[in-house]
């Protein structure tokens, strides 16, 4: 989850300056980057339970050590730590302790990879010490909501009761999901339009692929990317496949109108965060909020209001490819694998969007639907989804072959996608493979996974 944004407090004139707001992102092809964000589950190796803030082997403890140790700068609300940042890279924490890495924007996914494990290397050797352990994958498999911590950050304590107000599994998705995804550029306003009606046919693929929380509670939840499924009873108002998107038309000013209509959470006020959940954004704009009378929306107002929207396919001054379930340090680098590959060649992003133009909003909520219970065993077109997965990992490779970025030993970044190609070759997510273990060898219990899965 994206933290409260840097950007200028300038006075908003008029819808078009937020339509250059997101316009600003464009940058020439040769400026492209790749941003990886993930997130993680924190445990405590001993009774396997998450950790809380405060306390000896706290949340708290691990953000000082790792920047004390490792160079990081601290970011406070308050007396706590809430955040690290070095090099254009940060370290956050989720509303239950998740502890999340977004990356620099880098050129090259085989240097997203290496900072990935460097990241991965650095919390193992703080964690250690503490007796703590970090999972990857998509639902929190063991414990109840109301066992999650919270952490105390004031943008969440909004979240938190504004959820239960507008959907039934807003606090699981606050408290016990995990995601990773990859942030991406385009050129122009064209180029934007044709990535996200690509990405946003798309995603379902790569929620099949990565489909990995089969478990709630300790038991089967009887999906195979339950992350997924949160998403559908969360906030209707905020989440979703977006089929505006694909109407003719369609271009920065329309999603400016998607997001002025989205209701607002927060806005952060000299460093005080002021709760204006539901409250209309247009009215902020107008200075007309009981809660802040006269006050106007500014820039910074609008780039953390982007932030506190959660559809398949975000935009913000990038893409973000948001349809993944977390998984281990291999799916990590091989999410941005797929997307590159996809969408940072011409010939690639042209073969993926003539494979999707033509499917109906109909056939993409299907999709988006019934991926969470079935993957890719779902029926699509006379075939399945793992059908669809293998014509659109094909195409993703020969992107990746075209951009020929090559590591010290030769291999170009295709080398990341075999995960995904051995899960489509099996026919077997994350998700199944866990399941299989559980029935067999874990002899129905979820806790041999935090040591056979864990960083």
């Amino acid at each position: 989850m994206s933290i409260p944004s840097a950007v200028k407090s300038t006075p908003i004139a008029g819808r078009q300056q937020l339509a250059d707001y997101l316009a600003a992102g464009e940058k020439p092809r040769e400026a492209w980057r790749i941003g990886t964000e993930h997130e993680k589950f924190g445990f405590r190796t001993d009774d396997l339970r998450p950790p809380t803030f405060e306390g000896e082997r706290g949340i708290k403890r691990l953000l000082e050590t790792l920047a004390a140790r490792y160079d990081w700068s601290v970011a406070r609300e308050g007396e706590n730590p809430v955040a690290l940042a070095r090099e254009g890279a940060s370290i956050t924490l989720e509303p239950a302790g998740q502890l999340e890495l977004s990356g620099a924007m880098l050129e090259t996914i085989h240097q997203t990879c290496a900072e990935v494990n460097s990241h991965l290397k650095d919390v193992r050797s703080v964690a250690d010490d503490l007796g703590l352990g970090f999972l990857g994958m998509g639902f929190q498999p063991k414990w109840r909501r109301d066992e999650m911590p919270w952490m105390p950050k004031g943008r969440y304590k909004i979240m938190r009761e504004y959820m239960p107000k507008v959907g039934s599994l807003g606090l699981d998705m606050m408290t016990r999901t995990c995601t990773v995804q990859v942030n991406l550029d385009f050129s122009s306003e064209a180029d934007m339009i044709k990535k996200f009606r690509t990405s946003l046919a798309l995603q379902p693929i790569a929620t099949a692929l990565f489909a990995d929380s089969p478990f709630t509670e300790g038991k089967p939840n009887g999906y195979l990317s339950y992350r997924s499924h949160i998403w559908t009873d969360t906030d209707p108002d905020r989440t979703g496949m977006l089929d505006f998107v694909f109407a003719d038309g369609f271009g920065y000013e329309r999603y400016v109108d998607y997001i002025l209509d989205v209701p607002m959470y927060f806005s952060l006020q000299n460093g005080e965060y002021f709760d204006l959940a539901g409250q209309d954004f247009k009215r902020f704009l107008a200075g007309e909020l009981p809660v802040l009378p006269g006050v106007h929306a500014t820039m910074k107002d609008f780039a953390d209001h982007l932030t506190t929207t959660f559809p398949e396919v975000r935009l913000k001054q990038y893409l973000e490819m948001r349809g993944a379930d977390g998984g281990p340090w291999h799916r990590l680098c091989a999410l941005p694998a797929f997307w590159v590959g996809l969408l940072y060649d011409q010939e690639a992003l042209d073969a993926a969007w003539d494979l999707v133009k033509d499917f109906t909003s109909v056939e993409r909520h299907a999709l988006r639907d019934g991926v969470p219970k079935h993957a890719l065993k779902l029926p699509f077109r006379g075939g399945t989804v793992r059908d669809l997965a293998k014509q659109t990992l094909k195409i993703a490779a020969n992107g990746l072959k075209r951009r020929a970025r090559l590591n010290i030993s030769g291999a170009d970044e295709r080398i990341f996608l075999e995960p995904m190609i051995e899960i489509v070759q099996t026919s077997q997510t994350p998700a199944e493979y866990k399941l299989e273990r559980f029935h067999g060898a874990w002899n129905g219990s979820v806790d041999p996974l935090f040591r056979e899965f864990a960083y």
